[in-house]
């Protein structure tokens, strides 16, 4: 297949198939936190309320937009787009399954495999606190102004914390490509365990609170404590504006709980058997099973922790996560030396 067509039908399904996770997503995290709260959660709309997030979504598609009296119209509307759109580009270089290999071809489970994606990923993400400050500036009120300042300073945060963390996977794998960091995890320790980059514990605690801040989730989620600002930074948005940040809140979760597990959970790898056809799905299988894992723990933390207060979530990033992952980054440092190149007196 031609490579440009080959690149058009990629992205197409990459973004099939991150939209439907997403309604799946939305429908599951609403059912389990109503199980865990004990109450019953969506259960009218279609089957055990499967087509409740698709309900919610048409709705929001086909109601009246309202433009506020002193919004800057432009960078209004602009905003929730600029939300969206690093969501979707970050998921593209994500590999989710193993290569395939048909006839004299092989074909790889994403999109595009960057040789950099680790700074392509925190590049996009940094974008999206743009997208954040421009709403609640552009909006004209200052309820939002306020959710957006601290919403910026809570992400440029934990956004240190977040890059940090990933230096040691970095160092340890000696790569930035995410195709070579799941490679790099596919043997065993002593013939028994997983090669993962759970190894590296600290990193992947830093990394999973990072991304609690990163994803605006509870109880990390003081860019929106609609107790104290209404709404945060999206307080005058409404109907499809106001879905596409919905949506992108969504996608981020899963592409954060999707690195974690590219990054320390051994991506797609797992045990592989059967036929040819069964050998192809079983790693999407593993890599899917793994990222529901890690999205499980967030919603259970959104159904469990009560939210911190925001000179306690300031104080945690800068003193606590922060000098945390500078002194491992160190002591990884020293272990990756020995390891290639021995005592320096031997």
């Amino acid at each position: 297949m031609d490579g440009f067509w080959l690149a058009a039908l990629k992205v197409l399904i990459a973004f099939a198939l991150l939209f439907n996770i997403v309604l799946v997503l939305v429908w599951v995290e609403r059912r389990l936190v109503a199980r865990m709260q004990n109450r019953i959660g969506p259960n009218r709309a279609g089957p055990a309320g499967m087509l409740q997030t698709l309900a919610d979504g048409l709705k929001l598609m086909f109601k009246e937009s309202i433009d506020p009296r002193r919004a800057q119209l432009g960078i209004y509307l602009a905003a929730p787009v600029l939300a969206l759109i690093p969501a979707l580009l970050i998921f593209l270089i994500i590999p989710i399954g193993a290569p395939i290999t048909i006839g004299d071809t092989t074909y790889d489970l994403q999109v595009t495999d960057l040789n950099i994606a680790v700074l392509y990923f925190l590049a996009m993400s940094s974008i999206a606190v743009y997208a954040i400050v421009l709403a609640g500036w552009s909006s004209g009120s200052k309820y939002p102004l306020l959710g957006s300042v601290r919403a910026a300073a809570q992400m440029i945060s934990y956004e240190a914390a977040l890059g940090l963390a990933l230096v040691p996977v970095i160092l340890y794998n000696r790569t930035t490509s995410l195709a070579e960091i799941v490679a790099a995890q596919g043997g065993t320790f002593f013939g028994i365990f997983p090669a993962w980059n759970i190894v590296l514990i600290p990193s992947f605690i830093v990394f999973l609170i990072a991304g609690f801040a990163e994803t605006n989730r509870a109880p990390f989620d003081l860019v929106e404590a609609e107790q104290e600002l209404v709404g945060g930074y999206h307080t005058e948005y409404s109907g499809f504006r106001f879905a596409l940040f919905f949506l992108a809140e969504y996608i981020n979760l899963f592409n954060i709980s999707a690195l974690t597990v590219v990054f320390f959970l051994g991506g797609w790898h797992g045990p592989v058997f059967g036929p040819t056809f069964l050998q192809y799905l079983l790693p999407i299988f593993w890599f899917l099973l793994k990222t529901a894992a890690v999205i499980f723990v967030f919603i259970w933390a959104r159904a469990s922790l009560p939210r911190m207060r925001y000179d306690q979530l300031m104080e945690f990033g800068w003193k606590r996560l922060i000098p945390l992952s500078l002194v491992w980054i160190m002591v990884v440092m020293v272990a990756v030396g020995l390891r290639r190149f021995g005592l320096p007196w031997s």
